[in-house]
């Protein structure tokens, strides 16, 4: 098979892929894309809710937009997730396939195609030929899978495991503004709101830095700074239409 783009599909199936050799990057990879999920679920909902105090002080108000825009989020982002990884699964699977008809109709360049991959990885010419005999001889569609895409064949991406990750995660974000708008009293509900979105930004733009071996400083004031904005745009809309309509 030709290798080119490779390390493109080896990037993403690492972000997806629970199994096979990079495991542990890619459980790092799947909590990093968790914290960004809950990330989304605070600034949009602590948008949506902060927006609708600007315009009316009635806490039921508050608290169905809030509730809805929780639930509009969280399906959004598990729909997108549920899509996006189908076709990547999708992907993942003619690559196997093809594979698999290479090693029925060509074993012999296909094994030699093993070698020369192995021998990318930095093996000499006879150390990466006889390890390409070997493993060719216990799981030659395994070996191949893993060593030139970073697949294994047993352990495809689950769709269904990032949708309810990627839901879980906008919920638990979500939760954390709609539950501070409604249980703060009406004269500190929006400030106070505000100061536990900051805090909690705060805390997912270090564990994503952290996660990702990124400065923890400059990601911190990144998703801080996005949070605030959006928050304080919303509060003005509100605030315009809650004017217009007294």
């Amino acid at each position: 098979m030709a290798r080119s783009g490779h390390e493109g599909h080896d990037h993403e199936s690492g972000a997806h892929n629970g199994g096979g050799p990079g495991s542990v990057g890619s459980r790092l990879n799947w909590l990093r894309a968790g914290v960004l999920g809950a990330n989304d679920g605070i600034v949009s909902v602590a948008g949506i809710v902060i927006g609708v105090a600007g315009a009316t002080s009635d806490r039921s108000t508050i608290l169905v937009s809030g509730v809805a825009g929780l639930v509009a989020g969280a399906f959004s982002m598990a729909g997108g997730e549920y899509t996006s990884v189908s076709t990547q699964r999708d992907t993942e699977a003619s690559l196997v396939e093809a594979e698999r008809r290479e090693l029925d109709e060509r074993p012999e360049a296909a094994e030699a195609e093993l070698a020369t991959s192995l021998e990318d990885r930095g093996l000499s010419e006879s150390t990466a030929r006889s390890a390409a005999r070997e493993l060719s001889r216990r799981n030659p569609l395994r070996a191949h899978a893993v060593v030139e895409y970073g697949l294994d064949p047993d352990e495809l991406t689950n769709p269904w495991h990032a949708a309810l990750s990627s839901f879980l995660a906008f919920t638990c974000g979500a939760l954390l503004p709609l539950l501070a708008i409604t249980l703060l009293p009406e004269g500190v509900r929006v400030i106070g709101c505000a100061i536990a979105v900051i805090a909690a930004l705060a805390l997912t733009g270090f564990t994503s830095a952290r996660l990702g071996d990124a400065p923890r400083g400059r990601a911190m004031l990144r998703v801080m700074g996005v949070g605030a904005a959006t928050m304080a745009a919303t509060y003005l809309i509100g605030s315009a239409f809650g004017v217009a309509i007294a």
